[in-house]
């Protein structure tokens, strides 16, 4: 496939601790495909687990990767066959490209995929190169045009908060209800969020750091509790466990009424779990997992256009691409960062 001469700026992990700002080659799109010119990314936590630890779960770096998957874009080239989209044309980027053969993928459940793709994954071999980069070619049907009043910064939430909305989906009807969220770390906070849009009653939001939990309070938290401290003995209708913490995993069975809903959103490092089982059956409880999203990424877009309040409570950080080492250095920071985006074009 043909490639542009001038090489582009990509950023790429090599090993735990080995991030790089590397010079790549960026090829033409195929028929099927858009070349973008990119614009903005926010730093995920899977992000600073492949820098910090070289890899996330089963997930480990192997070969040299690049970054990112909360990200935005313009449209500079289309291939032969696509219609939908033109030059000049600003553009979210649903990160994941699932086989639509297997059988979750035929019973329109598309985020449990077996065999998926997603931006910057190592999840399979060879790994999957993210969008922190200053050029990268997509598959066509992964590009959503941005809703009127929607810019590219904000865009680039759209990924996070499909995480989160597709949680509180998971929850069901959350209108009326009672809800706790454990960890208002920026999946917890857009927890908060997509309650307060999706109608829920009282929000309530638990973290071991003040600041996270002023984000919180921003985005609808009625309170935020510090960990640390001794907290109300509550029980809630709605539970969402958002560190992926073992240990506190207890704590949030506790916090869920009889009969309530219990959503695990943060993962688990690799290995077995003390769950106090005898609590989930003897109080009825249901306890239900969260992947990823599918159909909520345009849902995302369309309330982040309605309410880009969101969008500037969460963004505390903006550095340019290479400026990443400072980026990263501040991003895993939650006594006084939230959210961080790259300029990908500075």
């Amino acid at each position: 496939m043909q490639t542009d001469t001038n090489p582009d700026t990509a950023l790429v992990i090599h090993a735990k601790s080995d991030l790089r700002a590397d010079a790549i080659q960026t090829p033409a799109p195929g028929a099927d495909e858009v070349r973008l010119t990119m614009a903005w990314g926010g730093i995920c936590g899977s992000d600073l687990h492949y820098f910090l630890h070289g890899g996330v779960g089963a997930s480990v770096v192997r070969d040299p990767m690049v970054l990112g998957h909360e990200v935005s874009g313009t449209v500079e080239r289309v291939g032969a066959d696509v219609s939908d989209f033109k030059p000049g044309d600003a553009v979210a980027i649903h990160p994941a490209q699932p086989c639509l053969t297997c059988p979750e993928c035929q019973a329109d459940r598309r985020h449990l995929c077996r065999n998926t793709r997603f931006l910057g994954s190592a999840a399979h071999r060879p790994h999957t190169n993210g969008g922190f980069r200053t050029h990268m070619i997509v598959k066509a049907r992964q590009l959503r045009h941005l809703p009127p009043g929607l810019d590219l910064q904000r865009a680039a939430m759209a990924e996070p908060f499909s995480v989160a909305l597709h949680a509180v989906a998971r929850a069901g009807d959350v209108r009326g209800k009672s809800t706790f969220v454990q960890g208002a770390g920026p999946i917890g906070a857009l927890i908060v969020a997509a309650l307060k849009h999706k109608g829920a009653a009282r929000i309530v939001v638990s973290d071991l750091q003040d600041f996270p939990l002023e984000i919180a309070r921003k985005l609808g938290a009625d309170e935020g509790w510090n960990a640390g401290q001794p907290m109300p003995e509550e029980e809630f209708d709605v539970v969402f466990e958002a560190t992926g913490v073992g240990a506190a995993l207890p704590g949030a069975i506790a916090r869920t009424r009889r009969g309530g809903i219990l959503v695990q959103v943060g993962m688990f490092p690799p290995g077995d779990v003390a769950v106090p089982l005898a609590q989930i059956i003897s109080r009825e409880i249901d306890y239900r997992g969260t992947f990823r999203f599918d159909h909520e990424f345009d849902d995302a877009l369309t309330v982040l256009a309605q309410r880009p309040q969101i969008f500037d409570v969460l963004v505390t950080h903006r550095f340019d691409l290479s400026s990443f080492e400072a980026a990263f250095a501040i991003a895993g920071d939650r006594r006084c960062a939230s959210k961080v985006l790259l300029n990908l074009q500075a």
